[in-house]
């Protein structure tokens, strides 16, 4: 996994032109890059939110891999949903799968980010493990 480098990002303001802002809730963690510079950590299709989560170190469940093969990444897409990829076959038979299936519900591995702007996820309390491969799930106890 690359060392992603820790910035202050100002939620007030959009996020610059060919940016990439994406907030992880319940933890409320953003994270912010340059649209096409996100190097590809093989979790998930590149781009997708799993993909950002591992360059992040922000912890998105993935029993599978990222193989499109488990509803372990499923999460809610509270905003962005424009710019990300259109569910193939594949991962809509999975996500009949998953408890508490929404209109929003995607897999993590399998929506893609495709353009710069602003997204929010939400990973639901029904898919949060909290210890899984060794890396601990921190919420926010507010």
């Amino acid at each position: 996994m690359t060392e992603a480098k820790v910035q202050e990002i100002d939620l007030t303001k959009p996020p610059a032109p060919n940016m990439v802002r994406v907030t992880f809730l319940p933890e409320g963690r953003t994270v912010e890059f340059e649209y096409g510079t996100m190097p590809y950590d093989h979790h998930g299709k590149p781009m997708s939110f799993l993909d950002v989560a591992e360059n992040y170190n922000i912890f998105l469940d993935h029993a599978c891999g990222g193989a499109c093969a488990c509803t372990t990444c499923h999460l809610l897409v509270k905003e962005g949903t424009a710019k990300i990829s259109e569910a193939e076959e594949d991962e809509l038979d999975r996500l009949d799968m998953a408890p508490g299936l929404q209109l929003n519900s995607r897999l993590g591995c399998q929506a893609i980010i495709t353009g710069p702007g602003t997204y929010v996820v939400e990973i639901p309390s029904w898919n949060r493990n909290y210890v899984s491969e060794g890396k601990p799930l921190a919420l926010n106890q507010s």
